[in-house]
């Protein structure tokens, strides 16, 4: 029966959801590397600017000593206000104390809104001599770090006087630099960020579809297993993860399947169990019921002799129909696989011996004779005894069922490839040809040949215990002549 399948197309939720993901994951880190890469450009830009104009300040006061006995001279300042501001328009001039007090600058005084300025920027960048990125504070813009150059004044005893503390970007110079930072993010970042966050989406997407690829192959096996399907299976994928996914879901339907097939055949064997004992005692029940009805009716008219051979018939069908239902259920376990066996070491001549006694009379009465042809030294093999020595009784059964009077029972025990083969030989008829196959099977009996107080159990009994042993039973016969069944089971070496 076809089973109707799901597809998954790449458009399934989880794709969808995958894809999202991947999109706001490119996108946050596409901002936070913009991010990063303005404040790396800007740092970059400033430590460029200091490092390139960190000695105008010393420069500065080899031209012109602003300090003069810790004072500032007014014409000092018009020299510095013509020269830097003519030099270099963006600088802002700044006249410190030794305590980073302003006491003067060039630049509008409105504007200026701190009357003292940080030392300890100052200091690291004379100890760095500028070579390392330093901010210092604004006076203009209280809380604003701006890159500077400064240069520290002495007297002729070497006494500090004060300090020459430069901004190296003005406010005019911020505003321009800010107005073409902003045209360039405009222009060149975002367009690249939109350009490089289009192109790594896209591939993102490919990529997972193949990766994907494998996932829907996979859910499309198990949503057949599901509707029942069986037999799918997920083929071999090419990445590790989905390969132990796929071969973990293969050996977990097959072992499912070995399940449902071991319960089918449970269910079977109960089925034809049920069929076969409502068949098979059918008989002896109805010869008991009939003989017991004979009794009570004719009880008066009945001498002593033919009550006794009722009751002995009544006692042969009651002991047959127990044998029948105890090989019925013996067989049905055996072949259900319900039965383990518990294997011991022990002397399988010795076995074979006690057998062939138990069998000693009934073979007498019959006038046959039973011979055992044991090697020397007694081997010994590791086994169910109690199913051993089941399969030998059903095997000498079978054997005094078909060997007629005067006929001959052998036994034999030998030593083949280190292992122990027992054969139980016998004289008689033989088995057609025809039956020779058949003869395992439940229920079997040779046509015109079996004996009626036969179950047709016992071979079939016999195989299926071999079988749990991993060893076969082997029949040879011939017609009008001997017929030998064989089996071999593992010798026991210490």
């Amino acid at each position: 029966m076809e089973t109707e399948s799901k597809s998954y197309p790449w458009y399934t939720s989880l794709y969808l959801r995958i894809a999202a993901f991947f999109f706001v994951t490119l996108f946050l880190l596409g901002v936070a590397y913009l991010i990063i890469d303005v404040i790396t450009a800007r740092r970059y830009y400033d430590e460029t600017t200091q490092r390139v104009n960190a000695p105008v300040a010393a420069h500065m006061l080899l031209e012109v000593n602003p300090f003069v006995d810790g004072k500032v001279q007014d014409d000092a300042i018009g020299k510095i206000m013509h020269s830097m501001m003519a030099v270099n328009p963006g600088l802002e001039v700044y006249l410190l104390d030794p305590n980073g007090k302003i006491l003067s600058f060039v630049v509008l005084k409105e504007k200026v809104k701190l009357e003292q300025v940080s030392l300890e920027p100052i200091k690291e960048f004379l100890r760095t001599e500028g070579q390392h990125l330093v901010y210092g504070d604004d006076p203009k813009n209280p809380g604003v770090q701006k890159t500077f150059s400064a240069s520290a004044s002495f007297d002729d005893q070497n006494r500090l006087q004060g300090y020459v503390y430069m901004v190296l970007a003005s406010e005019k110079v911020d505003t321009i630099a800010e107005t073409i930072r902003e045209s360039y993010l405009l222009k060149m970042g975002i367009g690249y960020f939109l350009l490089t966050l289009i192109i790594a989406f896209l591939l993102g997407l490919f990529v997972f579809w193949k990766l994907m690829k494998g996932l829907r192959e996979a859910m499309s096996v198990i949503t057949r297993f599901e509707a029942g399907d069986m037999q799918a299976r997920i083929p071999r994928q090419s990445t590790k993860e989905l390969s132990i996914v796929g071969d973990t879901f293969n050996t977990m339907a097959g072992t499912l399947l070995r399940n449902v097939e071991d319960l089918k055949q449970v269910d079977t064997l109960r089925r034809e169990l049920i069929a076969n004992v409502s068949h098979d005692i059918r008989t002896p029940i109805a010869v008991i019921q009939g003989y017991i009805e004979t009794l009570i009716i004719k009880e008066n008219s009945l001498d002593g002799e033919k009550k006794e051979e009722y009751m002995k018939l009544i006692l042969k069908s009651t002991d047959r129909l127990k044998r029948l239902v105890a090989d019925l259920f013996e067989l049905s376990k055996l072949e259900a696989r319900q039965v383990q066996p518990k294997r011991e070491v022990f002397i399988m001549a010795i076995l074979l011996l006690e057998v062939a006694q138990k069998y000693a009379l009934l073979a007498h009465a019959k006038n046959i004779e039973i011979e055992s042809k044991i090697g020397s030294p007694l081997p010994m093999v590791y086994a169910d005894m109690a199913m051993i020595e089941r399969v030998l009784q059903n095997l000498m059964d079978n054997a005094l069922k078909f060997t007629p009077h005067q006929g001959k029972i052998t036994i034999y025990l030998t030593e083949v490839n280190d292992q122990i083969e027992i054969k139980i030989e016998n004289s008689g008829e033989g088995i057609p040809q025809e039956s020779v196959s058949k003869i395992f099977d439940r229920y079997y009996k040779i046509p015109n040949e079996t004996p009626a107080e036969s179950t047709g159990l016992g071979l079939a009994i016999v195989k299926n215990i071999l079988q749990i042993h991993q060893t076969d039973i082997h029949v040879m016969s011939k017609r009008f002549g001997l017929t030998a069944f064989s089996f071999r089971l593992p010798m026991h070496t210490a």
